[in-house]
C-alpha cells in the first residue's frame, strides 16, 4: 500500500485542486490524509471528492507534527510507503509509480526525492549537505558574493543533477518514504514547528538507509520562500533553526562532518 499526506493552512483553492489532481491521477496512492490546520474546517468538503481521502481537522501544531498524524495511521494500516507532499505541487501520473518501482528494486533506500523544478521548469537545487549555522542562518545577512562559493558547495550545484545521488539532506516539499524507515526514526521531530524538520528526518534516516535523489521523474514546485519576504515567517525560521542546532550542535557535530565528507567524496568534489 502507498499512502500520502498533505498539510493545509489557509491554502489557496487553486493549489489544493492542482495537487489533488496529481494525487488522483496517481492511481497507486490508496489513501490520502488531508491534515487541515486552518482555523475552520471548510476543507472537509474534500471528503466528497474521492473515497481515498481521509480528512482530519487539526489545531496548528506545525508541519512535521501534522504529517505525523498521517504517518502513524499509515504505519497502523500496514502501508509500505508514505509520501509527504506540499500543497504547492504538480506532477504527472507516472511519478509515484516510478518511485515505487525504484524503491521496490532498492530495499536499502529509506527515502527518495525526485527532480524538483519551478513553474518555469527551472531546476531547484534541493539536494544539500547537512548544514552548518553559516549555511542556514548567517549567510542570509551577508552579500551574496561572500557566500556564493559555500552556497554552491552546500546545494551541491557542482554535481550533475541529472544523475542519481546519495544525499544527507533532501527537501521536505516531496518526500517518498519507506514506512519501515519512518517507523524506525519515529517520524518527524515535533519540536520543530516548521523548516528544519526535513533536515532532521533525512539525516536520521541516512544513518541506516540510503537517502536518494532520483532525477528520472520530476515535480513542479511553486516555491514561495516565505521567510525571505515575511518578517513573521523569518522569525519562525530562525527560532526553529536555533532549536535544530541546539539539538545537533552548532560548531561540534561529528555526524554532520562524516556525512558531508562521505557525500562530497562520492560526488568527486574538488
Amino acid at each position: 500500500m502507498i499512502t500520502a499526506s498533505i498539510v493545509l493552512y489557509n491554502t489557496p483553492k487553486f493549489q489544493v485542486q492542482t495537487v489533488l489532481k496529481s494525487v488522483f491521477d496517481s492511481v497507486c496512492i490508496e489513501k490520502l490524509y488531508i491534515i487541515d490546520n486552518s482555523p475552520n474546517d471548510w476543507w472537509r468538503c474534500l471528503e466528497k471528492e474521492s473515497p481515498i481521502i481521509r480528512y482530519v481537522h487539526n489545531e496548528n501544531t506545525g508541519y512535521g507534527a501534522s504529517h505525523n498524524i498521517a504517518i502513524r495511521k499509515a504505519i497502523e494500516e500496514g502501508s509500505s510507503y508514505h509520501v509527504v507532499l506540499n500543497p504547492d505541487l504538480q506532477f504527472d501520473s507516472n511519478v509515484i509509480e516510478t518511485l515505487y518501482t525504484f524503491m521496490e528494486s532498492h530495499k536499502e533506500v529509506g527515502h527518495v526525492m525526485p527532480k524538483i523544478v519551478n513553474e518555469a521548469g527551472e531546476l531547484q537545487y534541493l539536494c544539500k549537505l547537512v548544514p552548518t549555522p553559516f549555511d542556514l542562518i548567517f549567510k542570509r545577512f551577508l552579500p551574496k558574493q561572500f557566500s556564493k562559493k559555500s552556497a554552491n558547495k552546500f546545494q551541491l550545484k557542482f554535481a550533475d543533477y541529472n544523475t542519481e545521488m546519495d544525499v544527507p539532506y533532501l527537501s521536505g516539499c516531496f518526500m517518498f518514504f519507506r514506512t519501515e524507515a519512518l517507523k524506525e526514526v519515529n517520524g518527524f521531530d515535533e519540536r520543530f514547528f516548521m523548516y528544519p524538520e526535513d533536515i532532521d528526518i533525512t539525516r536520521r534516516i541516512h544513518r541506516n538507509w540510503r537517502t536518494v535523489y532520483y532525477p528520472k521523474v520530476l515535480v513542479h514546485h511553486l516555491h514561495a520562500a516565505e521567510s525571505y519576504h515575511n518578517k513573521k515567517m523569518l522569525k519562525i525560521h530562525i527560532k526553529n533553526m536555533i532549536k535544530y542546532f541546539n539539538k545537533w550542535g552548532w560548531i561540534f557535530d561529528r555526524e554532520r562532518k562524516v556525512f558531508n565528507k562521505e557525500t562530497l567524496k562520492k560526488l568527486n568534489y574538488k
